[in-house]
């Protein structure tokens, strides 16, 4: 793996520093670079002397390269499907879904040429104006989180391109190679040197020399709420501008007049999709009390028929890595501890090819302790609590205790219950009887600790544009 950098594939000073095993087996798949500061310098540098004549192109001009890296990726799709499922552990209907999403998202940004428009603002007399311009921030940092690796690189570098930024890439290092290979097809594109630069590196070993640079106006990033806080402390040096999008603890409620196959749908998608590791996936599970015995077995029983292995036929992948399967497997054994009703929901006997991945069970936990950790902090992984409730001030009060607020899901048939719901819910999303995703056309943000700002719609592509103004008397010589 090399770093791309003022338009030019770059050998890093240490090019096996950072090991990358298979999710799968747990197998040694590649070895690759760490940055130096002094390679970080290299690629904000290349950012900043690109950034006058990038921003100068017109939005038309710029959504050219955006539309022939669409077209690259399309011809080539097979190739970054097939390095999600190796590098990610995606189920292949999961990989493909992706690779769906990041031409969405392409076609979506790309329709914007054009249309990113300014303000003519009324004056204090009739003979005065005032231009409000949208302009670029300048050098873009972005980081990409690992559990959608090809999707957030383009749901971040595809509005900072066509607004006119440029951008210094540093992905996960639990993926980097679905990153190097969305790059490659942008450089193929013809994108001018210097507009878009990658590396590699842990945030431990460089993140924190990026995220302070001078050089940087603008930080996008996906990814833990403890790591969003420490890029807040750190870049407040410069205040800098951020995009983050961090943590997540979605509660998915089940009410008793619920059509109850649309709801177990939902949740075997919510839960199990990308085996839980999603910022929108249902991490608790509150349902009522009528119809909660009833639930649970269906779920139990839907739960039982899922198939992990080999991504060519499995149902549910595996966890991104040994740390995240052994934090879950503590967390399960804590609550076995504790009192609370564990369900292992699986009789799957992996082959001895995958003995060795990080695969995690479903597991469903039932309690009664809305305090406790299971029902607080995020699981990332196909593990759920349960609980009853009886009364819609208590289902939605339960629901907003969290110091979370992306996702949310309410399944019920009672319409006056879905608008209360809409109102009162302090949460950035709430899927009323539906799965999610998100869409490109919606605005992908949240309360509290999930971060701040948002991604997607009009209201993400303007996150990466400053209004300046203009007062102008047009009659005064």
């Amino acid at each position: 793996m090399k770093f791309f950098i003022d338009g030019e594939q770059v050998k890093a000073e240490n090019p096996e520093a950072i090991q990358k095993l298979s999710p799968v087996t747990g197998e040694l798949l590649y070895k690759f670079p760490s940055a130096s500061e002094n390679e970080a310098e290299l690629a904000l540098d290349s950012a900043l002397d690109a950034f006058p004549s990038w921003s100068s192109l017109t939005s038309s001009q710029r959504g050219i390269f955006l539309r022939k890296t669409y077209e690259l990726i399309e011809k080539n799709r097979s190739e970054l499907e097939n390095i999600l499922m190796r590098e990610n552990g995606k189920i292949i209907s999961e990989a493909k879904g992706e690779v769906d999403g990041v031409l969405d998202q392409l076609s979506y940004y790309i329709g914007f040429e054009r249309k990113l428009n300014g303000d003519l603002v009324e004056g204090d007399t009739n003979t005065r104006k005032i231009l409000q311009y949208r302009v670029p921030y300048g050098v873009v940092l972005a980081l990409t989180p690992w559990n959608f690796p090809a999707a957030m690189v383009i749901r971040k570098l595809a509005p900072a391109l066509l607004t006119g930024n440029t951008i210094v890439l540093k992905p996960s290092s639990d993926t980097p190679g679905s990153a190097e290979w969305i790059v490659d097809k942008f450089a193929k594109s013809g994108l001018p040197k210097g507009v878009l630069n990658f590396i590699t590196g842990s945030g431990s070993a460089i993140g924190d020399y990026l995220v302070t640079s001078r050089k940087v106006s603008l930080i996008t990033m996906t990814g833990s709420t403890v790591v969003g806080q420490h890029i807040m402390e750190k870049a407040s040096a410069n205040m800098a501008k951020l995009i983050l999008e961090l943590g997540g603890k979605a509660p998915f409620m089940v009410w008793k007049d619920a059509n109850l196959n649309d709801a177990l749908n939902s949740l075997m998608w919510a839960k199990y999709s990308n085996a839980g590791q999603s910022c929108v996936a249902a991490e608790r599970l509150y349902v009522h009390g009528d119809i909660y015995d009833a639930f649970l077995n269906a779920f139990r029983n839907a739960s039982m028929k899922i198939i992990l292995g080999d991504p060519t036929n499995a149902t549910m992948g595996p966890l991104i890595n040994k740390k995240a399967l052994s934090s879950t497997s503590k967390l399960v054994s804590e609550e076995l501890q504790s009192g609370s009703v564990v369900s292992e929901m699986s009789k799957e006997t992996l082959n001895n090819r995958f003995n060795n991945g990080f695969f995690c069970k479903p597991v469903l936990v039932e309690s009664d302790e809305q305090k406790s950790s299971i029902f607080q902090e995020e699981i990332f992984a196909p593990v759920i609590p349960a609980m009853r409730v009886f009364d819609e001030e208590e289902l939605l009060d339960k629901a907003n205790d969290s110091k979370y607020g992306l996702a949310s899901y309410l399944f019920t048939s009672n319409l006056g219950m879905a608008m209360r719901f809409s109102e009162k819910i302090r949460f950035g999303e709430l899927y009323i009887n539906m799965p999610g995703p998100e869409s490109s056309q919606g605005y992908h943000t949240g309360f509290r600790l999930t971060g701040q700002a948002g991604e997607g719609s009009i209201h993400g592509i303007r996150e990466y544009l400053h209004i300046k103004n203009t007062y102008i008397d047009f009659l005064r010589k």
